[in-house]
């Protein structure tokens, strides 16, 4: 795949499953689309209602408690988004259109690797578009209480992820993970980590109308000293990974990839996408840059010629 242009799916492709939190049963079909329009979700089943677009951007995130939800819940909106989102960042999946039949994506095995499996089986094939990134240009920060997030310049090229969560328990503890961002990388490292939660607010969460469609075939399930999945964990640090998986996915609804780093500290859902919002609220703090053709030019011409440089003048 050719990282300066824009990609898109070669094929469709459904999976059905249920919601985390709903426990509704829920159909997509991921569609190739057409550059430059980015993930859009097509909300069908709507009573009586015409189906509804609903771009994948900050400023259509409605809700953030326990997961991230766009558009307006009392006509459409689609839950739970972030492991989707974080499977087509991940990939390097551009545009998509994602067609749902439900009112939350289905959360499949809890991780993102169904979507990531669902991606590479349809293929995705690069457009004529260049690509697009968002630059950050100077520090971007925000705080509540002990937990804080932040955007920061980077030299690298690529975008770089800093999470760290610490939660009174042993059976999870301090947990810190530096991650690079990069398909193969994401799909052997982040995508098969698995969200998690606690036994002990199982009956509160039930009483507020979250964690309906829980089990654990989807879900690790925390007890007071052990995890309670029979099969254990993925890999021994899951739980700050399965935060990455997330953190890339409210990020994606930037609606470019980033080039710069992102560091958080007990973070979640709505510290991500208030990080968006901060970024956002000032222009000086980024740059959307093209990225530069990449072609092989003759051997005399690759010798002479300095370094290309990676990324054309910001664009707005």
């Amino acid at each position: 795949m050719s990282f300066d242009r824009q990609t898109t799916l070669r094929a469709p492709v459904t999976l059905t499953g249920i919601g985390v939190h709903s426990g509704a049963p829920a159909t997509i079909c991921l569609k190739p689309s057409s550059a430059n329009s980015g993930v859009v979700f097509l909300r069908k089943g709507l009573d009586a209602e015409p189906a509804q677009l609903i771009h994948a951007k900050h400023t259509k995130v409605s809700a953030t408690e326990l997961c991230t939800v766009i558009g307006d819940k009392a006509s459409a909106s689609v839950a739970t988004i972030e492991h989707l989102m974080s499977a087509c960042a991940g990939l390097g999946l551009d545009n998509v259109l994602v067609e749902i039949d439900g009112p939350e994506m289905p959360i499949m095995d809890g991780s993102a690797t169904e979507f990531v499996n669902a991606i590479e089986s349809a293929g995705v094939t690069t457009l004529q578009a260049a690509r697009r990134y968002l630059k950050i240009l100077q520090p971007v920060r925000i705080e509540h209480g002990r937990a804080f997030a932040e955007l920061l310049p980077s030299d690298q090229e690529g975008f770089r992820l800093d999470v760290e969560i610490d939660f009174d328990t042993t059976v999870i503890g301090r947990q810190r993970k530096v991650f690079d961002l990069e398909p193969v990388a994401y799909a052997r490292e982040i995508s098969r980590a698995r969200t998690f939660g606690f036994m002990r607010d199982v009956e509160q969460l039930w009483k507020a109308g979250f964690a309906l469609g829980a089990s654990l075939d989807n879900t690790v399930a925390i007890g007071d000293d052990k995890v309670i999945n029979p099969e254990g964990l993925r890999y021994a640090d899951e739980f700050v990974r399965h935060k990455v998986l997330d953190a890339i996915g409210d990020l994606a609804l930037a609606g470019y990839p980033i080039q710069g780093e992102f560091r958080s500290y007990c973070g979640g859902h709505r510290m991500n996408v208030r990080i968006l919002e901060a970024l956002f609220a000032d222009r000086a703090n980024y740059a959307i840059v093209e990225a530069e053709p990449v072609y092989a030019a003759p051997r005399a011409v690759q010798m002479a010629a300095a370094a290309p440089a990676a990324f054309a003048p910001d664009l707005h």
